[in-house]
């Protein structure tokens, strides 16, 4: 019988196997992307991807530096049972140490075939808040078989946000097996020496001398763009040359559902709609102010990446936001368009001087508290712990 944990066989090299949804590009993907790149010059971890859909752009990028990326091909139901067999197989050619999942579909599935091939050292990686606002019935449903299963298949339950935590404790995690390690952000994401604003914003369509607002987030109900599109609407009645920037996946004029809602507004042309794109830190270092309009989230990276560029931002009160932010001033409640609007034209009305400010304090905060260098040393010491207790 084969099997890929071997207890008690130890190796110079402890092998990590990452099971994800995809790849896309997304929060959690980009995490995993990082977390890898931090441990390139650790010659004590090896890492391998496991992809339960498809390849994607972020899988692209990890094979161009080394890492070996596979792709179970999941598009249905009906392609399950051959996935479950295909991930055995592959888990156990890898013999990994350590097998970490990412978000609930993987925490179960993975976490079922992992414990299939007698592998105990598994980690959950739990990415959500509040799922019931905009997060699917299978979603809910699977979380709910985690929150049992939490008790058998993980040694240990990495949340990225302290309010992820506590939800998650509150519908039934293993309260003892749940750590916190925030995610972590590349400091030089923000440097580019041949970066041109006034070029960058002509070659996208924006308008000299318009203040640009930026949005960045998939089309879906968890991110809201309802509210985001009403508030700017508001704020463009009472301030001019005001631009909104929507960056993101389906976030496009070929979107049915957004475009209905641009007609529902008396200015649909102050929004440059621009889809996904790989190159976000180009968009927060073109613009000048930044909204996280979405009505759920664990630990909101795309807040802390436009913090570090600089920009001064604006968020609901969701996850982990606030306390990231440090700043209640520009923190409002979910799907409240009014309040959204209010806080927009507060601080679309400050001097240019005093949002530069803002944006300064932001990113010295996630350069002094929220290092890529934080997280990357949190969880080589979780692997090197749970290893060395096989």
């Amino acid at each position: 019988m084969e099997h890929s944990y071997v207890p008690g066989v130890v190796r110079e090299t402890v092998r990590v196997v990452h099971i994800i949804i995809g790849l896309n590009i997304g929060g959690a993907e980009l995490m995993l992307k990082r977390l890898i790149e931090s441990h390139n010059t650790n010659n004590t971890i090896k890492h391998f991807v496991i992809s339960l859909t498809n390849m994607g752009p972020v899988g692209r990028q990890l094979m161009d530096t080394g890492i070996a990326v596979y792709s179970l091909g999941i598009t249905n139901i009906i392609n399950v049972p051959f996935a479950f067999f295909e991930l055995r197989s592959l888990l156990v050619k890898i013999k990994p140490d350590i097998v970490q999942t990412w978000m609930y579909h993987a925490d179960f599935f993975g976490g079922i075939v992992a414990k299939s091939i007698g592998c105990d050292n598994i980690l959950w990686n739990v990415r959500s808040t509040n799922i019931h606002k905009g997060g699917s019935k299978i979603t809910i449903v699977i979380r709910k078989i985690c929150s049992i299963l939490s008790n058998y298949i993980p040694r240990k339950i990495i949340c990225a946000a302290e309010a992820s935590r506590i939800e998650h404790e509150k519908v039934g995690y293993v309260k003892n097996k749940m750590i916190v390690i925030p995610n972590g952000f590349k400091h030089q994401t923000a440097v580019n020496k041949y970066f041109s604003k006034i070029d960058f914003r002509a070659g996208v369509g924006l308008q000299k001398g318009h203040v640009v607002v930026l949005s960045v987030g998939r089309f879906s109900e968890v991110k809201d763009h309802k509210t985001f599109i009403k508030a700017a609407d508001l704020v463009a009645e009472l301030i001019p040359n005001l631009q909104f920037l929507m960056v993101g996946r389906g976030v496009t004029r070929e979107n049915h559902n957004l475009m209905r809602m641009l007609k529902e507004v008396k200015n649909p042309d102050i929004f440059v709609l621009l889809g996904e794109r790989d190159d976000v830190t180009d968009f927060m270092l073109a613009s000048d102010v930044f909204c996280m309009h979405s009505k759920t989230e664990g630990f909101p990276n795309v807040l802390g990446e436009a913090m570090l560029c600089g920009l001064p931002c604006i968020s609901t009160d969701v996850g982990d936001a606030k306390y990231l932010l440090n700043n209640s001033s520009w923190i409002v409640q979910p799907s409240n368009p009014n309040e959204l609007a209010h806080k927009l034209y507060q601080l679309l009305s400050l001097p240019e001087s005093e949002r530069v400010v803002l944006g300064n304090i932001a990113a010295k905060r996630i350069r002094m508290e929220f290092s890529i260098d934080k997280m990357s040393h949190g969880y080589l010491e979780l692997y090197k712990a749970i290893y060395a207790n096989r």
